[in-house]
């Protein structure tokens, strides 16, 4: 048996996030089709992330064992042939065989896209959060500094009501907000994320672009484990897994 590490990227627009769903299309599905087309069984397949609909993926690894012998450095044309236009498979090799595409990641990135323009741009709906009002992205990122370093997150995060007791503790490595041009772009990196936890720091700094609180009000924020000071869940529609780390 063989452990292959597959990396792909994915529009997730028209899919149902990552895993399978009942009665909804979805990336893991539309893999495994593509997959057991190529070497003729479906795996166990690992994904490094549970994304939610609408959201996308610059970089996303899946691994799963098998006893084929298709050379790795194959098998991402051979899936191509089989997977729709908005999923691409980039890379695969063969890896130890303890390697896991979600346990063994010491770390992501995720960058959120704002498009800042007064009037919207319909070549970016799905892809950017359409945002008009003015955004002070200075602003921003004097937040986004009370984030770094180790926190726990609980105030930041949706939790699952099947799953009220764990560490919610993470590190985040890096955060900042830049512009280019109309499109103001906050880019995370942290050693894991909590549900919806990108999407509810970005919803929180644009509060502070708002004036609606203060960047100072972020560590008050963080300190209150309460999910209902900080600011809304932002859609998912300008979010993308942009790196994973091993």
């Amino acid at each position: 048996m063989r452990n292959i590490l597959v990396t792909i990227m994915y529009d997730g627009k028209r899919y149902h996030g990552w895993q399978v769903q009942e009665n909804a299309d979805s990336v893991q599905e539309q893999f495994q089709k593509a997959l057991s087309e190529v070497i003729g069984e479906r795996p166990d397949i690992k994904g490094c992330s549970r994304t939610d609909a609408g959201v996308h993926a610059n970089m996303y690894c899946i691994s799963f064992h098998t006893g084929h012998s298709i050379p790795a450095d194959r098998l991402p044309l051979a899936l191509n042939r089989f997977l729709p236009a908005d999923i691409a498979a980039i890379d695969a090799r063969d890896v130890d065989d303890d390697f896991h595409a979600r346990y063994s990641c010491l770390g992501k990135e995720y960058i959120y896209k704002i498009n800042n323009a007064r009037m919207r741009n319909p070549f970016l709906e799905g892809y950017a959060l359409h945002y008009w009002q003015k955004i002070d992205e200075s602003a921003m990122n004097e937040a986004a500094k009370h984030f770094l370093g180790r926190h726990d997150f609980t105030s930041f995060c949706t939790i699952d009501p099947h799953r009220k007791k764990g560490d919610f503790h993470r590190t985040v490595k890096n955060i900042s907000v830049k512009r280019d041009g109309d499109i103001v772009t906050v880019t995370i990196e942290a050693d894991g994320f909590l549900y919806n936890m990108v999407r509810i720091i970005v919803g929180t700094l644009l509060y502070t672009a708002q004036g609606k609180i203060s960047p100072s009000d972020i560590p008050a924020i963080i300190d209150a484990l309460d999910r209902s000071k900080a600011g809304p869940t932002a859609p998912p529609e300008g979010l993308y897994l942009n790196r994973v780390f091993y």
